[in-house]
C-alpha cells in the first residue's frame, strides 16, 4: 500500500467545501448542539477559513491517495494565521476504505508537511462519539488538551 497526499484539484474543491460543511453541522448536532448553533458555527468557520469560497493561502487541503486511488481528504493549516502551531481541521477516509491504515498514513504525511512549513506542533479536535478516531490519535501521540462535558436536563 502506497499512500500519498495530492493537493485537491480546484474542480473538486467547492464540492468538498459544501460536503464538509454539511458533515460538520451533522457532527456538531450529534454532539449535542442545536441545528441553529451548529449551522452558525459552520458559517463562522467558512467565513474564517474560506473567504470568497476559497481556502486561505496557508491552508493545505489534500486528497489522500492509496495506490493512486482517492480514498479520503486531509485538511491542515496554522491554527491561527502566521502561527507555528498547526491544526488538523479534517481527516476523512471514505467509509469503504476505512480500517486499512490510510488515516494513520495520511496524518503522518500531514505531520511531515506541517513540519516542513514551520509547524512546531499540531492539534485536532475529535468528537466524543468518534471512539475509533480517538484511539488512532492517541496512538499517534496526540494528548488531550481539554475536555468538555455536558449533561442533558
Amino acid at each position: 500500500m502506497t499512500v500519498f497526499l495530492q493537493p485537491m484539484p480546484s474542480d473538486r474543491l467547492s464540492v468538498w467545501i459544501r460536503e464538509a460543511n454539511l458533515a460538520y453541522i451533522d457532527d456538531r448536532m450529534r454532539s449535542g448542539e442545536s441545528r441553529e448553533v451548529a449551522e452558525e458555527n459552520a458559517r463562522q468557520s467558512d467565513e474564517t477559513n474560506f473567504p470568497s469560497g476559497r481556502p486561505l493561502a496557508s491552508h493545505r487541503i489534500f486528497e489522500v491517495l492509496a495506490d493512486g486511488e482517492p480514498v479520503g481528504v486531509l485538511w491542515i493549516a496554522p491554527r491561527i494565521e502566521g502561527s507555528d502551531q498547526w491544526w488538523v481541521y479534517d481527516i476523512e477516509i471514505d467509509e469503504q476504505h476505512r480500517r486499512r491504515g490510510y488515516a494513520r498514513a495520511a496524518l503522518e504525511l500531514g505531520h511531515s508537511e506541517a513540519k516542513a512549513l514551520g509547524a512546531t506542533s499540531i492539534g485536532l479536535n475529535v468528537f466524543a462519539f468518534n471512539e475509533g478516531a480517538r484511539v488512532l490519535y492517541e496512538s499517534l501521540g496526540y494528548e488531550p488538551m481539554s475536555i468538555q462535558l455536558q449533561k442533558q436536563l
